[in-house]
């Protein structure tokens, strides 16, 4: 259950707090309720971020090794960063990503995706099928990233193959010889980006400047590689799939009677592509009754949040506008909120506005599947063809 939560179904009878086992042998803290994850998260002293990007499956020595002949090093930059650096490297790539800047990229943006909308919407009048995640989405968010803070110009397929073995190496239940595997690319991609960050310009030379130290820009750039992008992709094609299946909301963005904006937050309630991150007991305390004893791994289901009955008027309809629909957590909270919102939320929005009308002529033909893991969705594909 734990690395399906997306599966699992929601309502008022799901236990606020609840002791699970995740498929590894480990236990958890799973909390299921939008205040008590509010408290977690806006209380860094009893509930730390340290273990944010721990290995769900701990890494085996050999893996080990492999990631060590690389120079493979993680020091608390932003997501696991309860210290005093968090702050200031957060300031410097919230400045790269700043709303003005986010803003600017719209019309380029938007110039992309009608270009690759009207080339999808001929391949499906000729006949053929098209995966919406491989020909549409994909890619978007890193050539975005890309021109906001001055990414290595590396092919973006290696870019996307490092981050999806990131995201599994880290975060997915795993056996020896595939954490092996997958410690061989993320290791590769991390020496190229250590080399990228010694001398780069943009966010990382300034968190190079800031903290005289080329690992903290380096796990900066890690960080940003893998949720700054790759979650974006991620959520466009959900987003899509689930509006494939609300025609009245596809029609009401055609009539412009229904808001992109809200449908984009509904989006964010409903279908999240992080659906838990995790933080750790920093000390003995409480949470909604429940006994929390220091160096206890809590859970925060961020999906569950979204559907929370104390929140959202109805909580499983897909209701753009609806109340409480923009009191989703899937950016998280407090100190650690996601710094990239404005910049997803602006990349989900350019492309709902112009996919809208293909989504409304299409059929699916195969929906996303998503592997086990614990917080990221990871769809691997969205097939439409014509009516």
């Amino acid at each position: 259950m734990l690395t399906r939560t997306w599966d699992e179904a929601i309502s008022a009878a799901t236990p606020p707090v609840a002791l699970v086992a995740d498929p590894v042998g480990g236990s958890h803290l799973l909390v299921a309720r939008h205040a008590l994850i509010r408290e977690v998260l806006a209380d860094p002293v009893r509930f730390r971020p340290d273990n944010a990007l721990d290995a769900l499956t701990p890494i085996p020595v050999a893996a080990l090794r492999v990631l060590a002949r690389y120079g493979f090093r993680l020091p608390p930059t932003l997501a696991n960063n309860g210290g005093a650096s968090h702050p200031a490297i957060r300031a410097v790539t919230a400045e790269a990503l700043h709303p003005d800047r986010v803003a600017a990229a719209r019309p380029w943006l938007a110039e992309v995706v009608d270009g690759r909308v009207a080339a999808l919407r001929a391949r499906l009048a000729s006949g053929a099928e098209v995966d919406l995640y491989a020909d549409l989405a994909a890619d978007l968010p890193l050539l975005v990233l890309a021109r906001l803070i001055a990414l290595p110009s590396s092919e973006v397929e290696v870019v996307k193959e490092f981050s999806r073995a990131a995201l599994e190496l880290f975060w997915a239940p795993l056996d020896g010889d595939r954490q092996v595997a997958l410690a061989e690319v993320v290791g590769r991609y991390h020496r190229v980006l250590r080399g990228f960050a010694a001398t780069g310009r943009g966010m990382v030379g300034r968190i190079r400047e800031l903290t005289g130290d080329v690992d903290v820009a380096v796990g900066a750039l890690f960080f940003l590689l893998v949720a700054g992008q790759e979650t974006t992709s991620q959520f466009l094609t959900l987003l899509l799939h689930r509006l494939a299946g609300e025609p009245a909301v596809l029609a009401g963005i055609g009539a412009g009677t229904v808001s992109v904006e809200a449908v984009v937050e509904e989006g964010l309630r409903l279908v999240p592509p992080i659906t838990t991150w995790r933080r750790v007991a920093g000390r003995d305390t409480t949470l909604g009754g429940t006994a929390v004893p220091a160096g206890t791994s809590v859970v925060l289901w961020l999906a569950a949040a979204g559907q929370d009955a104390d929140v959202v008027a109805q909580p499983a309809a897909f209701r753009p506008g609806q109340r409480g629909s923009r009191r989703h957590l899937a950016f998280g909270a407090g100190a650690h909120r996601c710094v990239g919102a404005q910049l997803a939320r602006m990349e989900a929005g350019v492309v709902v506005a112009r996919a809208a009308g293909l989504l409304a002529e299409a059929a699916v033909r195969r929906g996303p599947w998503c592997p086990d893991n614990l917080s990221f969705r990871m769809p691997d594909a969205f097939v439409v063809a014509g009516p």
